[in-house]
């Protein structure tokens, strides 16, 4: 089916949203780039996607369907296997007598139509949708893999549990750990939590049963109680992949394998620790290979945005990410690392672990049994010549001191340090054995940062109520945060805090809680000469913290505001983490 240019120039003319000069002057750049005429007017704004669809159906003389809140049978949409539905953007949704009725963005790609209708030996119906259809369907697949894989998991685990109730205990942990029931609940459980978006998953033996839980943005949930008599093998499993001794359960043991799925490379550190009813084992999942984060992605914006820029042009000394474990520094580091990486420089790293590989970077992992540690590492990266090193941690005096060497003697340092504040990390330095007079000769620019949880687009909006002002008013100054709002061109220069929106979380079918996915919130402190003579005469991390706000850095719990005034968090999440 190929849409004729003349006729979906008159229904576009015939529907008056786009003028006669537009459409001639779109037809010719059209010709010129050799493309269709709808695509250039989307890309240029003149048209809305939905109405696009709907003329390009009436000049095709098929119906258009709209399929967001649709729900799709899952042996209708299995029809159309996932990897070509997303590809091809083509989706199965109703199966009847005269056929499959298909919606798709592009009517003319007739192998795709030749390739379903061999596959499913039906007739396909043609119908053109959005794309907001497309996505909205292919969430439906993964909704019913998940459903799948945790039926297979129980399904398994069951035959497991009545196998060893048979008679089949004497198994060593080796039988059991390549039994085939065993394999196929640990590959559907790491497949199981990947599709969940979790980064943790907690295999936790009870006294009658094995607990399963994933760690999603940042959450513990329960994911499903298996019978306990699945344990043993399951843990089996886990120290095989993972290169660990199967007959140790009395000690802790750490270990690491990787794995693919859907063409994704991931990673999965792997911690076992012996408790009273047995082994519990974490998996932390890690996506290699994972690029294409960016400052703003993360969540920096505004005069923090300017500050981490500023820093990441200069040459030499240190710039220093802090906050909890879990708390996304590692990711931070490794976005600067990609604006910073190029063909001119060389950059080397030293990290324990390694989360995610990037091309063009040399990096080492610590292996302390071994000898290599951080501080070792380090003063072995000195002689391979590096224009900028990432030390993945800073944790000891040893390490602290060598990276400040570094970065005195021509070397841009990346790291990180726990502490709960930007200011704080100065004290911490200190405790380090670093002096104050080499601080600030090299300590550039300091990033405090927690994670908070993403609202979801179906979010509900409200305004504080008077007593809700009020206990916002214990944590931040008011007057100080309506200026900031003000000074980003958030809010009118009258505007008070009865005119500025927050949103509340929905719960929907789609989301128990209403939140997807995270987002950073910072504070970036920059060593101005002021801070500078402060470190000096050892002023306390509240003293430097109060000049720093002074000189026009916002704090993680304003920003935080800031995050939930644009819509993307709520209050209740980032009062949450900062109390943390």
């Amino acid at each position: 089916m190929e849409i004729k240019e003349e006729d979906l120039k008159k229904f576009i003319l015939e529907s008056g949203l786009v003028t006669r000069s537009d459409i001639e002057a779109f037809s010719k750049k059209a010709k010129e780039k050799k493309q269709k005429l709808g695509d250039i007017l989307l890309s240029e704004g003149k048209i809305g996607e939905t109405d696009l669809r709907r003329m390009e159906a009436h000049a095709l003389g098929i119906p258009y369907v709209n399929l967001g809140e649709q729900k799709i049978d899952a042996s209708v949409l299995s029809l159309i296997p996932e990897p070509i539905a997303r590809n091809y953007n083509i989706v199965a949704y109703k199966k009847s007598e005269d056929g499959l009725e298909v919606a798709m963005l592009d009517a003319d790609d007739l192998p795709v139509i030749d390739f379903i209708k061999k596959k499913s030996g039906l007739k396909i119906l043609a119908r053109l949708t959005d794309s907001a259809s497309i996505k909205a369907v292919l969430v439906q697949y993964r909704k019913s893999l998940q459903a799948e894989f945790g039926n297979i998991i129980q399904k398994e685990s069951n035959a497991l549990s009545a196998a060893e109730t048979a008679g089949e205990e004497g198994k060593s942990e080796k039988e059991l750990a390549e039994d085939l029931p065993v394999v196929k609940i640990v590959d559907s459980l790491i497949f199981h939590a990947i599709l969940q978006n979790a980064s943790d998953i907690h295999i936790e033996p009870g006294e009658h049963e094995l607990t399963i839980r994933y760690r999603i943005d940042g959450i513990l949930h329960d994911a499903m109680v298996l019978e306990k008599g699945a344990g043993a093998g399951i843990t089996a499993r886990i120290k095989v992949l993972s290169n660990l001794k199967l007959d140790e359960k009395r000690l802790p043991q750490d270990g690491r394998f990787k794995t693919s799925q859907n063409g994704e490379e991931y990673s999965f550190r792997v911690s076992t620790l012996p408790i009273f009813f047995g082994e519990k084992t974490v998996m932390r999942i890690l996506k290699e290979n994972a690029r294409g984060f960016s400052l703003e992605g993360l969540g920096f914006h505004g005069e923090a945005l300017e500050r981490i820029h500023e820093a990441l042009k200069m040459k030499t000394g240190m710039l220093l990410a802090t906050g909890p474990t879990g708390s996304g520094k590692t990711t931070t580091l490794y976005t600067m690392l990609e604006i910073l990486n190029k063909p001119e420089v060389n950059i080397s790293t030293v990290e324990d672990p390694i989360e995610y590989q990037m091309p063009r970077i040399n990096q080492t992992q610590v292996k302390p049994e071994i000898g290599l540690t951080f501080a070792n590492g380090l003063r072995s990266l000195l002689r391979q010549d590096p224009d900028i090193i990432m030390v993945g941690e800073i944790r000891d005096r040893e390490t602290a001191g060598l990276a400040v060497n570094a970065s005195l003697t021509g070397h841009l340092v990346l790291s990180t340090i726990h502490t709960n504040s930007a200011a704080g990390a100065i004290p911490r330095m200190i405790d380090m054995g670093v002096e104050p007079f080499l601080i600030i000769s090299t300590v550039k620019t300091i990033i405090a940062q927690r994670l908070v949880r993403r609202l979801l687009p179906n979010k509900e909006k409200y305004f504080l109520s008077a007593a809700e002002e009020k206990n916002l008013a214990k944590l931040v100054d008011l007057d100080r945060m309506l200026g900031l709002l003000r000074a980003e061109k958030i809010i009118g220069l009258k505007d008070t805090w009865e005119k500025v929106p927050f949103y509340k979380a929905v719960k929907s079918g789609d989301s128990p809680d209403g939140y997807s996915n995270r987002v950073g919130i910072h504070e970036v402190m920059k060593v101005t000469p002021t801070i500078k003579e402060m470190i000096i005469k050892g002023a306390s991390g509240d003293d430097l913290e109060r000049q720093a706000k002074a000189e026009g850095m916002m704090t993680m719990i304003e920003d935080g505001i800031f995050q939930a005034i644009f819509g993307i968090t709520t209050l209740e999440e980032v009062f949450r983490v900062v109390s943390e």
